[in-house]
């Protein structure tokens, strides 16, 4: 049976049913599909993905998924109040715009009504921190607004997934590793490391997390992030036999 993968979707619902519409025009509605991770942030409606995978699943939809550095931080933000992260060089903040917290918490509830946290101020909050007066009742609204079968989705994420001929993982691996050796930092966030390595891995890893144009194959990693944060389309793949195809308006596109 043919599988399918999609990478990172970041809220936008839109770009996710155009690409499950394509995987069953394909003939895959009851394949194996794999989601890459990055579910949430920077998108209108990272409530409205959420909902969709849970739908399918509860529908038996064979659908797998990876963690995503933005969906570890959403669960941080939930779990912990904690709105930073160590591999964030710029020190920029979970509600900051361009890491787009503030609009995944918006798809639960009405934060600019609630707080009065509009894009300028998030990306103010995003560099200066959220006032200690605000960040309690702020956690809390999260909390009360996010159901509980979104936090034990996040909750529950792996961190990749061996498919034989592929390992899927969020943003790649540390080369040379065994997988049971990997760490959760570098699995979610490493980058130059990764793609510079020319090296057989002894699968082909496919991963998400750095943007390209349209999915980018090497000799030993696919990326799979086409962008769909920034408003670019998501660009789902098939594995079938010995080709590897990307799914556009048209139908397959061998890459």
């Amino acid at each position: 049976m043919p599988l399918y993968a999609v990478g990172d979707i970041h809220g936008q619902l839109g770009q996710l049913e155009q690409a499950l519409d394509r995987i069953a025009r394909d003939g895959g509605t009851d394949a194996p599909v794999v989601f890459l991770g990055d579910f949430v942030d920077r998108g209108p409606d990272s409530r409205a993905v959420i909902e969709t995978f849970l739908a399918g699943l509860a529908g038996g939809r064979d659908w797998s998924f990876v963690k995503g550095n933005h969906d570890r931080m959403f669960e941080r933000f939930l779990t912990e109040g904690i709105l930073s992260d160590a591999q964030i060089k710029s020190g920029k903040l979970y509600l900051h715009p361009n890491l787009g917290g503030a609009a995944t918490l918006q798809s639960y509830f009405d934060l600019a009504g609630a707080f009065g946290i509009d894009d300028a101020t998030a990306a103010r909050f995003g560099v200066e921190g959220v006032p200690g007066d605000i960040l309690p009742d702020l956690i809390a609204a999260a909390r009360t607004a996010v159901p509980e079968s979104h936090r034990a989705f996040l909750r529950d994420l792996p961190l990749w997934l061996d498919r034989g001929p592929q390992i899927f993982v969020h943003a790649g691996i540390r080369p040379g590793l065994p997988m049971g050796y990997q760490q959760e930092d570098d699995l979610l966030w490493i980058r130059h490391e990764f793609h510079r390595d020319t090296r057989d891995h002894g699968a082909l890893i496919v991963h998400g997390h750095t943007p390209v144009d349209w999915p980018e194959l090497h000799l030993n990693r696919l990326n799979l992030d086409t962008g769909a944060g920034y408003g670019r389309e998501l660009v789902p793949v098939v594995f079938d036999g010995d080709g590897i195809f990307a799914l556009t308006a048209r139908g397959r596109a061998r890459l």
